[in-house]
């Protein structure tokens, strides 16, 4: 297992297939048993594995297949025969952690699988497997695997994701601070309103940073802007961009000269 990385229990890697109707299970078993079987040290029981995972993804993929259904029951059984078999002998020169974690992806176990494989995967590799596997329209997932590496929860990732891939249109340095909000876990209805008034709102370059600043709540320049605002006869906007109502960003950055 990689230096200091925590595994996760099979419960919180369940919560992928929980969270989406389309889950595609042949997708997490054609991908995560790639990066296993890859990590067999016997050449034999690899070539067994990988053959078996192959049948179980194409009859996942043609599930009403009756021919398939036998091939891939069959082909799980004979690879679980053989490393109980395996198993029972002493003093073997490889480790069947691998193969035991393969077995239980291949019978639908993913949580199980996924817990088994942190031991000598990367868990980022994993994530990327079961986010693709869970088939979201317009979603981010990049951002979703950055913040479930750093430790938050599968739900608060995946909201972030689809918030992010919904407003892929916003200008890059709204993106930036999306992401950086959704990362430190600061992401909520308000900011995503404010940063769509500042999406909609046409800013030059020097406005974009003076919005940033002000989404940041830099007090000086938050005064100062709240000043101007007043100046124009804008004294509710000035007094919710005080209030840190973030709503009036927009509007402030709009009447710095460009």
């Amino acid at each position: 297992m990689t230096q200091h990385q925590r595994r996760h229990p099979a419960s919180w890697w369940a919560q992928f297939q929980e969270a989406s109707e389309r889950f595609d299970a042949a997708y997490l078993t054609e991908g995560l048993g790639d990066l296993i079987n890859a990590k067999i040290s016997s050449q034999l029981l690899r070539r067994e594995a990988e053959i078996a995972t192959d049948v179980v993804v194409r009859h996942l993929n043609k599930p009403q297949s009756e021919e398939l259904a036998d091939r891939s029951q069959k082909g799980v059984e004979r690879l679980i025969a053989t490393v109980e078999r395996l198993a029972e002998r002493a003093g073997e020169a490889f480790s069947l952690a691998e193969v035991h974690a393969v077995c239980h992806l291949l019978e639908g176990r993913f949580g199980d699988a996924a817990h088994a494989a942190e031991e000598f995967l990367k868990t980022q590799q994993i994530l990327r497997i079961f986010v693709g596997a869970m088939r979201m329209e317009r979603f981010d997932g990049d951002v979703a695997v950055r913040m479930l590496a750093a430790g938050h929860e599968p739900a608060a990732a995946m909201h972030s994701g689809m918030i992010i891939g919904k407003y892929s249109w916003w200008p890059a340095w709204l993106i930036k601070i999306v992401t950086e909000r959704a990362m430190a876990g600061h992401l909520d209805d308000e900011m995503i309103a404010a940063l769509d008034r500042c999406a909609y709102a046409t800013l030059s370059p020097a406005q974009s940073r003076i919005a940033r600043r002000l989404l940041e709540g830099e007090e000086a320049l938050v005064d100062a802007s709240a000043g101007r605002l007043e100046a124009l006869g804008e004294a509710d906007a000035a007094e919710k961009l005080r209030k840190g109502d973030l709503t009036a960003v927009a509007l402030a950055a709009r009447l710095i000269p460009v």
